[in-house]
């Protein structure tokens, strides 16, 4: 691959497109696979941890990244990346698993909470009270609480995949980044880091599997028409009139 294109989709691993970015500014934005044994189509879930981490470490590098995971692999990340996270905060949700929550990490990128407003919490101060009443809304805390989308709702969305993030979470996230940067996701998934980006930024990404991305027209998630252009390399998808 000789030259990456910015509002481009492509079919293949990543691996292959991430020394390609020496004249972008770019900031990966990815919810990458767990390395936990989930279920992908293409792709297997369960490298060793050196292997894994490597992985991840080759990925990201020295750029910019957001990257949600369990705390334990945040962790972990950065001890194989060598730098810590400017800001960590953590989305909440309701499960029937052990794990309730994820870290959001973002490296070498400080978050602008200012961007994403929220309800105030401490509703017993009289002065958060009189905030409330004259329609004022707070800025990001360092966590916030989103349903996870259950399997119900995938099968509703004719989504294949073990792991699909909320639209609400990466608009989150892409609002806290600054403007001026190319969001890239290596793991693009089913496509919501692209949905939140592109409405207001270039984006970049990488998908072994183009269907699911495509999935995501025929749901609620497409809140205003998103033009993306693909350039796919498998012949399977050339004539899928998913694509524009």
């Amino acid at each position: 691959m000789n030259e990456i294109q910015i509002d481009k989709v492509y079919h293949g691993d990543c691996e292959k497109m991430m020394n390609d970015f020496k004249n972008l500014k770019v900031c990966i934005v990815t919810d990458p696979p767990y390395n936990v044994g989930y279920h992908y189509k293409g792709y297997e879930d369960n490298l060793n941890e050196y292997e894994y981490l490597s992985l991840l470490r080759f990925i990201i590098g020295s750029k910019p990244a957001v990257v949600l995971h369990y705390s334990e692999s945040i962790n972990k990340l950065s001890i194989a990346l060598n730098r810590a996270p400017e800001r960590c905060i953590s989305w909440v949700y309701n499960s029937n698993t052990p794990r309730q929550h994820r870290e959001i990490a973002f490296y070498g990128i400080m978050p602008d909470f200012t961007k994403v407003s929220q309800p105030y919490k401490n509703l017993n101060d009289k002065r958060i009270l009189a905030r409330i009443e004259a329609g004022k809304t707070c800025k990001m805390y360092d966590w916030f609480e989103e349903d996870q989308i259950k399997n119900v709702e995938k099968e509703k969305m004719n989504i294949d995949h073990p792991c699909v993030i909320p639209y609400s979470v990466m608009d989150r996230i892409i609002k806290m980044i600054p403007e001026d940067y190319v969001i890239v996701d290596p793991f693009c998934g089913t496509g919501t880091t692209l949905v939140a980006a592109k409405k207001t930024r270039d984006i970049i990404s990488a998908s072994r599997k183009i269907k699911n991305i495509a999935n995501l027209r025929n749901v609620g998630l497409w809140k205003k028409p998103v033009k993306l252009k693909f350039l796919i390399k498998s012949k399977t998808f050339q004539n899928n009139n998913y694509f524009t």
